[in-house]
């Protein structure tokens, strides 16, 4: 298979964010956020939770070595605690706040990733080893999630594309296939399809190869700094900046190269609503409302959230939009 590769593009400023929110960014920050966009959702029967609850305590984590990304003053990143505490993490609840209040058991020492299909070196890999071997670097990122928020968190990882090639992909290898740890014993959600919103476990997701191999996708490791909390997808997770935030897949437990498009969960669940490759388009609406603006979820209460415009690529279409061309972008959503 030719593989289409755009020229490399290292992360520059217009994907970071301001130093002094860099410094300031461990600080915790009190107070209200908008859990707006959860109300669109009518599987969501927990749309009005709130950012900030004390109640939604997180596992300890580990600090790690990473090389910082370049400060800019484009984006202002959200606070720790509402990303820490406004997630979709089904497996754990359908709520905003249920992936914080019931993921902090997860067990996730030892972890391992089983890497297979069309390699010629398949392996099993210590996830933790992974971390203190391979270079980590920190991508601030823009996130916008399908229900009309946004962040911008700072993950800590590695690109995805040269973790596969110690593997050795052969010439068959057309897509990759992800797939999230099945333990209904820790992940409430997974016993009982009304917590956890009727997804058929475990959680698979998957990318085309030359999204996969593209420089901005990463595998994450971590944010602000430290090891991934559960409810972030702890201890490795998928990050793919211009699409919807559901397909970075999280407590990834496997990685399979195959030749035909997986299934992937969301669209097995509601292919009318989520399709296979979900880049963030303002000119393609979800069935149920408009794509076009979006709540950025920042520092302040309630009221500062603020609506802003939806960027095409989620802002990143200089560097991906090659990726799709030629292609209908409505069909192919």
């Amino acid at each position: 298979m030719l593989i289409k590769k755009p020229p490399r593009s290292a992360l520059t400023e217009a994907h970071t964010t301001a130093e002094s929110a860099y410094v300031s960014r461990r600080t915790v920050m009190k107070g209200l956020g908008a859990g707006i966009g959860g109300l669109l959702l009518a599987r969501n029967t927990h749309a009005l939770d709130l950012f900030g609850s004390d109640k939604n305590a997180t596992a300890a984590r580990k600090p790690l070595e990473f090389t910082a990304a370049k400060p800019a003053p484009e984006l202002t990143l959200t606070p720790e605690d509402k990303v820490t505490n406004h997630n979709n993490f089904y497996e754990f609840g359908t709520g905003k706040t249920d992936p914080a209040e019931n993921s902090q058991g997860l067990k996730i020492e030892p972890w391992t990733l089983t890497v297979e299909g069309e390699v010629e070196k398949p392996a099993t890999v210590d996830v933790w080893k992974l971390m203190n071997e391979i270079g980590l670097e920190e991508r601030i990122y823009r996130m916008r999630c399908v229900e009309a928020w946004s962040m911008v968190i700072p993950w800590v990882g590695f690109e995805l594309g040269k973790f596969l090639q110690r593997f050795a992909p052969t010439s068959r290898a057309k897509y990759v296939a992800f797939e999230t740890l099945y333990d209904p014993e820790q992940m409430p959600g997974q016993r009982n399809r009304y917590v956890g919103g009727g997804v058929d476990y475990p959680y698979v997701e998957g990318l085309r190869m030359d999204e996969a191999m593209h420089p901005l996708t990463i595998l994450s490791v971590g944010l602000y700094g430290k090891t991934l909390p559960p409810q972030n997808g702890a201890p490795i997770r998928l990050v793919v900046p211009w699409k919807y935030g559901f397909k970075g897949i999280k407590s990834i437990v496997k990685i399979k190269l195959v030749e035909r498009m997986p299934p992937t969960s969301w669209n097995k669940l509601a292919p009318q609503e989520y399709g296979f490759y979900a880049n963030v388009n303002p000119a393609v609406d979800h069935p149920r409302w408009s794509q076009a603006s979006e709540r950025f979820i920042g520092p302040g209460g309630l009221f500062s959230v603020k609506r802003q415009p939806t960027l095409p690529f989620n802002g990143y279409g200089e560097e991906v939009a090659g990726l799709y061309s030629g292609m209908n972008l409505k069909k192919f959503y």
